[in-house]
């Protein structure tokens, strides 16, 4: 009988994230499936909240490593914390969420425990052997992998699962001692350092995704750019709607091309083809074309709205659920007027 590794790293306030309940949802699925057995591992500064919240999700065993050394992401340390789990727990199997503190420290505990992992994994099914699936060519192709290697580590794309729920409880967590020595701890962590809420346009968890095209900056009906009050309407629709920004390349380039720009646009806010691909419950789109290298990032949007004055754009070709024909300053404008209502 397979064992199952449900590994995890807490938050600042002792909790799971969403995208580590994505991954124990889909880990508990494949346990039953295997007619496996579930263990949950944990890391971080203190790990008891967190298995106090999973207790019910049937896990045979509670494996912790804390303390104040593991509470932030650091190479060393949280590969030495997830070697000791997994090699605690005996898993075939190891699934865990696709954050940037577990894909830069899990493929090294994979080669040190001589298995194999894979990363940007979108689905995890079990019949005649465990199968997984990632996208290839920025979501252009689809693939289903299987590997006979083990242990298999599976780091899972956030929002692509249903997370777990289930009630809280109380958890018996085996504790294991990591040994710290100066060498795992020579980088030091002094602090964070990030943008106010205010500030911050990429969103993950929002409810919907905003994309800017490059139509915001261009000539407008006047015979004039109007890229000041374009920034204006998108900060304020941003504000009050707490929606995550995104845009098109086309956009994001013209700052090298010498062109007026929307100041807070990066290309960290780039979706598509050669950009993010995100996964938000609904998506408005706003002056973009919609041909392929924009859309494809949409791929993983549940519900798609455009604003553009072209009829004919490729949003209106299939690749919208609603095109809005109509001038997106105006539209903006009025809505960000009936959000402030």
């Amino acid at each position: 009988m397979d064992t199952i590794l449900f590994l995890a790293h807490t938050e600042a306030d002792g909790s799971l994230a969403k995208p580590a309940l994505e991954a124990l949802g889909a880990a508990r699925s494949l346990a039953d499936a295997l007619g496996g057995s579930l263990a949950v591992g944990l890391l971080g500064s203190a790990v008891q909240a967190a298995a106090d919240a999973v207790s019910s999700c049937g896990a045979a065993r509670f494996l912790g490593v804390a303390g104040a050394e593991f509470g932030h992401s650091r190479y060393a340390t949280d590969a030495a914390a997830a070697e000791a789990l997994c090699k605690a727990s005996g898993a075939a199997y190891i699934v865990a969420a696709g954050t940037s503190r577990w894909s830069r420290t899990l493929p090294g505990v994979s080669a040190r425990l001589g298995g194999r992992v894979d990363t940007h994994i979108t689905g995890l099914t079990a019949g005649d052997g465990v199968a997984v699936t990632r996208w290839y060519y920025r979501q252009r192709m689809e693939a289903v992998l299987t590997r006979s290697e083990r242990p298999w580590t599976i780091l899972l794309d956030p929002g692509s699962q249903t997370p777990w729920s289930g009630s809280a409880g109380t958890a018996r967590i085996e504790m294991l001692s990591v040994p710290i020595s100066p060498e795992l701890t020579r980088t030091a962590v002094t602090g964070l350092r990030a943008p106010s809420a205010e500030e911050q346009t990429i969103r993950p968890d929002a409810d919907l995704l905003f994309v800017a095209g490059a139509g915001w900056t261009k000539t407008q009906a006047d015979g004039a750019a109007h890229t000041a009050e374009a920034a204006a309407l998108i900060k304020d629709f941003l504000r009050k709607s707490r929606a995550s920004l995104g845009s098109s390349k086309s956009l994001v380039d013209q700052s090298s091309e010498g062109h007026s720009v929307l100041p807070f646009m990066t290309h960290l806010n780039q979706v598509g083809q050669t950009g993010a691909t995100p996964r938000h419950p609904k998506g408005l789109s706003t002056c973009c074309h919609g041909e392929e290298p924009h859309t494809v990032g949409w791929r993983f949007v549940s519900e798609r709205r455009a604003v553009n004055l072209d009829p004919n754009c490729g949003w209106a070709r299939g690749k919208a659920d609603v095109l809005y024909v109509a001038d997106a300053f105006q539209v903006m404008a009025k809505v960000n007027a009936l959000l402030g209502g």
